[in-house]
């Protein structure tokens, strides 16, 4: 729907110049020409949502290496230290997620096997208690982790729904001026309104265009967050159930 809304927008713009250049001729429709019929008001919406529009491309990159970062290092860290960990090398593990530092598997696992190595030397049983406190580390950290993984989607998920309501202030605008140009030409025709709807439409138009990237990438992206949130809750479940077996060899 969005989409199909900008699509009329420029549609409209295009037939509104058309009709000029066939009634007046010097009236052009390129960006700079419809930049120079604006207001001071719609200029500064425009700015506005081009300022928005580079806060959030700057989110979607920094999001989409930050993930895809996460995503190779976690597929190299998965298999190794789960390689260590069945020979029963704690240490070699935690270097091993020292080494990858960018996956978010690798923050969790880290955080369970410190909180499990404190204790793991003391002689006799592996007490409940020391299990429990791994089961916290591991819930504490991804927590954080889950919060660095979706910094800037709230401010994505903003931009993608005011956007177009900057646009539409700027159309309100723009209808304003179009109405003042028929007050002040004592006429009705498209000359006296051109400016006013041009500017209209195309602030209509910018808040679209920044709206509907936004909110892709911000659906986008945070479906991976819930994924990395899955990925995460079953590497923490595995690492328990490890600390259990170790438990359980130890009574042996």
């Amino acid at each position: 729907m969005v989409v199909n809304l900008a699509a009329i927008a420029f549609s409209n713009l295009h037939i509104l110049n058309t009709w000029l250049l066939q009634d007046q001729g010097s009236v052009g429709w390129d960006p700079i020409s419809l930049w120079k019929q604006m207001g001071l008001l719609a200029k500064a919406v425009v700015i506005i949502l081009f300022i928005m529009s580079g806060w959030s491309i700057g989110v979607m990159i920094d999001r989409w290496m930050a993930f895809n970062a996460a995503r190779s290092q976690s597929r190299s860290f998965a298999p190794a230290v789960a390689g260590a960990l069945r020979e029963g090398k704690i240490d070699e593990a935690i270097k091993v997620a020292e080494r990858n530092k960018k996956s978010h598997l690798a923050k969790v696992v880290t955080a369970g096997l410190m909180e499990f190595k404190a204790h793991q030397d003391s002689p006799g049983e592996i007490p409940g208690e020391t299990i429990e406190a791994s089961k916290r580390a591991l819930e504490r950290t991804e927590a954080i982790v889950h919060a660095e993984l979706k910094r800037g989607l709230g401010g994505l998920a903003t931009i993608g729904s005011t956007a177009p309501f900057v646009g539409l202030f700027g159309t309100v605008v723009g209808i304003l001026n179009a109405f003042n140009g028929i007050a002040k030409e004592k006429a009705t025709g498209l000359a006296a309104v051109a400016g006013g709807i041009s500017e209209a439409l195309v602030t209509t138009a910018v808040g679209l265009f920044v709206a509907i990237p936004a909110v892709m990438m911000f659906n986008y992206l945070t479906g991976r967050v819930e994924a990395f949130d899955v990925e995460m809750d079953n590497s923490s479940s595995e690492l328990i159930d490890y600390f259990l077996k170790r438990r359980s060899m130890r009574r042996s």
